[in-house]
């Protein structure tokens, strides 16, 4: 007797398809990373990530104003600094870049997230995400600069900040120094389980920050482990994250589903720079269905469990979808 159920009865029609779909994208899950610079009329291609680019405030607030009216809400903003120097100084400079983002961006763009980047690698001399001691990050140090940055992030309207440089303690500690402040309202989404990837490479010339020796393995994971990922997640939930981050996405699916079925808050997941430069690159050379991919990628990381997408695809992907604000 042939079997009772057929599963290809609910896949015979795309309207069928699409009304029993488990999985859906949705473009208010979202988040557009930026790259501000310092100058006017600033637009400097990244050669590594086709398509996006380098931006001044003012060509910045242009661009978002555009992407904003696509649907996508939420920016991820890193800054690349006019100097660099051993501390990192302009991370916590009210001057700094990616403060003065923050204030031009809110005022033209009142009710978008503006979430800052938090890490010290952008605006230190040798590129590494802490203050160094003989060589080496030094991580107590580094929590106090961390905090106070996110202070001045927050003084210049950051919605959010998001601390990515894996320092122990430091999700603590910049929810001691936000509510000292007066900035108990400003919440924190942690890059939690943040592994030290091959696939950051693009990103190391969209945001100059390659480190001048070494590399950042001694705070950044290792990609064999798993079981850390949750440790991880659970002690920055501790100290205080809002929300947990996996980074990067693709390659460790895994972890985020381990993580989304660990936790009760929401989980984001970052679709880094080497995802997008090898799809894009592949693409160019017509190996594969540059939208058809993009799209399966997204509903991959969605599937396994990220409540946000950050995606340099986003603007593009929400005309797709049909987003209009």
């Amino acid at each position: 007797m042939f079997p009772q159920e057929r599963p290809r009865r609910l896949r015979q029609s795309a309207g069928m398809r699409r009304l029993v779909r488990e999985t859906r994208l949705d473009v208010e899950r979202f988040i557009y990373p930026v790259f501000v610079r310092p100058g006017r009329g600033e637009q400097t291609a990244i050669s590594a990530m086709p398509g996006i680019f380098q931006w001044s405030v003012d060509t910045l607030v242009n661009h978002c104003r555009s992407v904003y009216e696509t649907g996508v809400h939420a920016f991820l903003l890193f800054g690349l600094p006019s100097h660099k120097d051993a501390v990192g100084s302009e991370a916590y400079d009210p001057e700094g870049i990616v403060q003065v983002a923050l204030r031009a961006l809110k005022e033209a763009l009142p009710d978008a997230v503006l979430i800052a980047d938090l890490c010290l690698c952008e605006y230190t001399d040798h590129g590494h995400c802490g203050i160094l001691r003989g060589g080496t990050v030094d991580n107590d140090v580094t929590l106090d600069v961390l905090a106070r940055a996110a202070v001045e992030q927050a003084r210049a309207g950051a919605t959010m900040v998001a601390p990515s440089d894996m320092m122990d303690g430091r999700v603590g500690a910049i929810r001691r120094a936000l509510d000292e402040n007066g900035f108990n309202h400003v919440p924190i989404m942690a890059y939690s389980a943040k592994y030290a990837s091959g696939f950051y490479g693009p990103f190391r010339e969209a945001a100059d920050n390659a480190p001048a020796f070494g590399d950042r393995q001694t705070y950044q994971m290792d990609p064999g482990n798993r079981r850390e990922a949750l440790k991880e997640v659970l002690l920055d939930l501790a100290e205080g994250a809002d929300i947990v981050m996996v980074k990067p996405a693709l390659p460790y699916l895994d972890v985020l589903s381990d993580v989304r079925r660990s936790v009760e808050v929401p989980v984001a997941a970052y679709q880094v720079s080497g995802e997008f430069a090898m799809i894009e690159a592949a693409a160019q050379r017509g190996w594969l269905d540059r939208e058809r991919v993009i799209l399966e990628t997204l509903i991959s990381i969605r599937r396994a469990g990220a409540d946000l997408i950050i995606s340099y695809w986003a603007p593009e992907v929400s005309g797709w979808l049909g987003g209009l604000g």
